[in-house]
């Protein structure tokens, strides 16, 4: 059997590849920064970062993973190899400014980048675990506005409890990627993601009934122009990023595994389309209860493990609806979690040469190490996301736009691109976008985080 693998379907491709956009980036991350950028403004402007960035991002991605089948940094060397020849030896200089100039070091900032952000986001992902059977005991139900915020810091100032979760949630991680793409993540996220499409059905019906949801709606679904701003504007472009798991190398990988006749442009809609519907839908459930509840929607990173608990213990049915909504977290986290350790896993069996199951539990364990500092500090967490999940994740994507648009060239691309699939529709504006519009966002957001210092 084949260490690298290879999707079994189209189904099972897109629900693998859905489950690795579909994460805390959709129900735990969407609802807290909409409800700090104003609701509605930020859900429309998020819509069309989608539209207009990502997808196109996320379609030259995929192409660039199945035109090479290699992990990033073999996808980047294939198509560019760096610099070399013959010739006189360079000056150690000029050997450093070549070694800088090779594009493969984008590849592996996207492994590098990946690694960081599971190391952290794992801790994350504990912490559903965590309050999944804080509601699970009824624990839930005895924290009340007064208490809530000592509730969860003794949660997370639990140094044990903490690092327990972590190793949990990685063996989770560790024990479906270890069986490979068409056995382990494929068959898993078939069972994964209809489950959590079925519990997020069960908690918008109940959200939706609840007493005072039509003003959750109406912060949601009712645009208030007057809260427009560049920061709303680049939060909203770097979320629709890190949702769609874009500028790590996931959907380089992921794309590898594509079989050359399946169709790009659709495939990658229907991504787009459930990573989408399922942030939306997330708020839907969200929205309607904080105002049933009369709280705050601008919580900020606490609005799910310091404002929801409060709201389960007060709404009927909080001791069945409590359970359910962090298990779709803890869900939707190990769809995530399952797709990130497989980009650094594809280099070491494109790279290294090791089989599968050694590759995921080798880096598995380093990735326990060195998530251990997140796990015991909320502060470095902050830091870790600030540098990996910000400033390398806008960076990568950065460099795959430009890549894809100038050096391996859109003509070559939309070849690829145009496989199986009979009409590329949007083939014009897909060049536009990655060529001028993907690009200009980028710079935008790092002006955003660096200059202003806006995070997401």
């Amino acid at each position: 059997m084949s260490s690298r693998g290879n999707w079994g379907s189209k189904v099972g491709f897109i629900l693998a590849a859905s489950g690795s956009a579909v994460g805390l980036g959709n129900i735990w991350r969407f609802p807290y920064t909409t409800g700090k950028n104003g609701g509605a403004v930020f859900v429309l402007i998020y819509l069309v970062a989608i539209l207009v960035v990502a997808l196109p991002v996320l379609i030259a991605e995929v192409a660039l993973g199945r035109f090479t089948g290699k992990n990033p940094v073999g996808a980047f060397a294939a198509v560019r190899p760096g610099p070399g020849g013959g010739g006189p030896s360079p000056s150690p200089g000029r050997r450093i400014l070549k070694s800088l100039m090779q594009w493969k070091l984008v590849g592996y900032l996207g492994v590098l980048t990946g690694f960081m952000i599971l190391s952290y986001y794992s801790v994350i992902a504990g912490w559903t675990v965590g309050y999944f059977f804080k509601a699970v005991t009824g624990e839930i139900q005895q924290i009340t506005t007064a208490n809530t915020e000592q509730v969860y810091h003794s949660f997370v100032s639990n140094p044990l409890l903490q690092i327990c979760l972590l190793a949990f949630f990685l063996f989770l991680t560790v024990f479906v990627v270890a069986r490979g793409v068409s056995g382990g993540i494929e068959r898993f996220a078939k069972i994964l993601m209809p489950v959590l499409l079925g519990i997020l059905a069960l908690l918008l019906v109940r959200s939706l009934t609840l007493s005072n949801a039509s003003a959750g709606l109406a912060f949601y679904l009712k645009p208030d122009f007057s809260k427009f701003s560049f920061p709303v504007v680049v939060e909203a472009l770097g979320q629709a990023f890190f949702s769609m798991s874009l500028g790590m190398g996931t959907m380089i990988t992921y794309g590898s595994y594509v079989n050359k006749t399946e169709n790009l442009p659709g495939s990658t809609a229907w991504i787009a389309f459930f990573d989408t519907l399922i942030a939306f839908l997330a708020g839907l459930i969200i929205f309607p209860a904080i105002f049933h509840a009369g709280m705050d929607p601008a919580g900020g990173p606490g609005l799910v493990f310091k404002i929801l608990p409060v709201i389960f213990a007060q709404m009927p049915g909080g001791l069945i609806f409590g359970p359910l909504f962090f298990l779709l977290l803890s869900i939707a986290a190990l769809t995530s979690t399952i797709s990130v350790l497989e980009v650094p896993v594809a280099f070491a069996i494109d790279e290294l040469k090791l089989n599968r199951r050694k590759a995921a539990w080798i880096i598995g364990i380093i990735t326990l190490g060195v998530g251990i500092p997140s796990a015991l500090s909320e502060n470095f967490l902050g830091l870790w996301n600030y540098i990996w999940g910000n400033l390398s994740l806008s960076i990568g994507a950065l460099g795959v736009a430009i890549f894809v648009g100038y050096v391996w060239k859109t003509s070559k691309a939309l070849l690829e691109i145009t496989k199986g699939s009979e009409r590329f529709r949007f083939a014009g504006f897909w060049i536009l976008s990655i060529k001028y519009i993907t690009p200009l966002s980028i710079v935008l957001i790092l002006v955003g985080i660096i200059v202003l210092g806006i995070t997401f």
